[in-house]
């Protein structure tokens, strides 16, 4: 594990180094600032709702299903209960201390399954961005994104056949 945690220090403390560039610091807040809560996400999931009528109950579920994932992954935050990192100063503040999972990379994680089921070809690399957006603000380990975009990718995948209509 002392592998693991050497490594998950060093990444972070790279990226966070390009934060030191005003326009990467700048994007990458920006970034951090619109998937928090997975906002951007329900915001876009939503939006398409009210645009897509042949494809509404897709799209509310695909919404509802990334924020199911936002949920479980705060409820995982609250077990495992481990802290930011401590080494780098952060970009911006947080909701909370815990850093694992990502909850913004498992919302867009979940988006990108979610919405990129319904062909929006944007949602996997915006979701990326977001994923890194977390490492170059230094507030989160590089297994707290990995982590936090599995989770979501498994949640929304898990339920894919209800997104598209079929039963849970």
């Amino acid at each position: 594990m002392d592998d693991l945690d050497d490594m998950d220090h060093r990444i972070v403390t790279a990226l966070r180094a390009c934060g030191t560039d005003p326009r990467v610091a700048g994007a990458a807040r920006a970034l951090s600032w619109a998937g928090e809560h997975g906002a951007l996400w329900l915001a876009g999931g939503l939006a398409a709702a009210a645009v897509d009528g042949p494809r509404r109950g897709a799209w509310l579920r695909g919404t509802a299903l990334t924020a199911g994932a936002h949920l479980v992954s705060m409820g995982v935050k609250r077990v495992v209960r481990r802290p930011r990192p401590a080494h780098v100063t952060p970009l911006v503040r947080t909701a909370g201390r815990h850093s694992f999972p990502s909850s913004h990379a498992t919302s867009a994680a979940a988006a990108a399954v979610a919405f990129g089921a319904l062909g929006v070809r944007a949602a996997w690399p915006l979701a990326a961005a977001v994923c890194v957006s977390r490492l170059v603000v230094g507030v989160h380990y590089p297994s707290d994104v990995a982590a936090g975009a599995a989770l979501g990718a498994l949640t929304a995948g898990l339920g894919a056949d209800w997104m598209r209509g079929g039963r849970p």
